[in-house]
């Protein structure tokens, strides 16, 4: 058995004295592991950090077997990456948040999304806004999508502002004002009708995370007995934390 794909790095362990298990979210053989001989040395260990994408090929006798993976560069961008606090927290959680799929089931559109991200990652909001909108995908690829395109009360289509709690769907702001308080608010940046030029503020950020942490905890990490990494409120903190100071400036 043999393929060849390109991969993100989400994870490494050591294997006995020199070898590694490395952890990919390919392109088309979705998340997959595999060993690395020699993955536990200096020499590769640039290439193996978190956030990396590799051309990947990866070799077994039967389909069902571990494997051997061999690994090639193709943008390292942990050595960038990690310079700031977000990123850290950002990638550690975009890990966890995969590892919520099957493994070896492919999802290219996730793939893609995050390896998008990944690329943009050094602009604090931008990174901010794009991993609530990658939550909210990986709540679509679950089987629990939010349906944000009209109103669930009106069927309206304009001036979507909340969210229902219990069924996911956007309320408009008039039929939503009688139970505003029970509602959770739908960030501009998500909304359809948002190309984003007016910018976004640290509570459309801390919004949008609320919204989206509320139906996975629910949805996909209670029923399989987790919660929210750390790391996400890690990340959560390193975005909206220099805005606020900023904005109390």
């Amino acid at each position: 058995m043999e393929w060849i794909d390109e991969g993100i790095v989400l994870g490494v362990r050591r294997h006995g004295e020199s070898s590694a298990i490395v952890e990919l979210l390919t392109r088309s053989h979705g998340r997959h592991l595999g060993l690395v001989r020699g993955g536990a040395g200096s020499r590769m260990r640039p290439l193996l950090q978190p956030g990396n994408t590799v051309s990947a090929v990866w070799r077994a006798r039967l389909d069902e077997h571990l494997g051997y993976y061999a690994l090639e560069g193709v943008r390292l961008r942990a050595a960038t990456m990690f310079g700031s606090s977000h990123a850290v927290y950002g990638v550690t959680h975009l890990g966890s948040l995969v590892r919520l799929l099957p493994e070896r089931d492919p999802h290219e559109d996730i793939y893609e999304m995050l390896e998008s991200i990944l690329d943009d990652f050094d602009d604090v909001a931008a990174a901010g806004v794009q991993l609530v909108k990658f939550e909210l995908a990986m709540l679509t690829e679950l089987g629990f999508g939010l349906d944000l395109s009209s109103c669930a009360a009106s069927g309206a289509m304009n001036d979507l502002i909340y969210v229902s709690p219990k069924s996911g769907a956007a309320v408009s702001r008039q039929a939503g004002e009688p139970w505003r308080d029970r509602l959770l608010r739908l960030p501009p940046f998500l909304r359809e009708s948002d190309d984003g030029t007016n910018g976004w503020s640290g509570q459309d950020i801390e919004d949008g995370f609320r919204l989206t942490g509320l139906f996975l905890l629910r949805n996909v990490l209670e029923p399989r007995g987790q919660g929210h990494s750390d790391a996400r409120e890690g990340f959560i903190n390193a975005v909206i934390r220099p805005r606020a100071t900023v904005a109390a400036e």
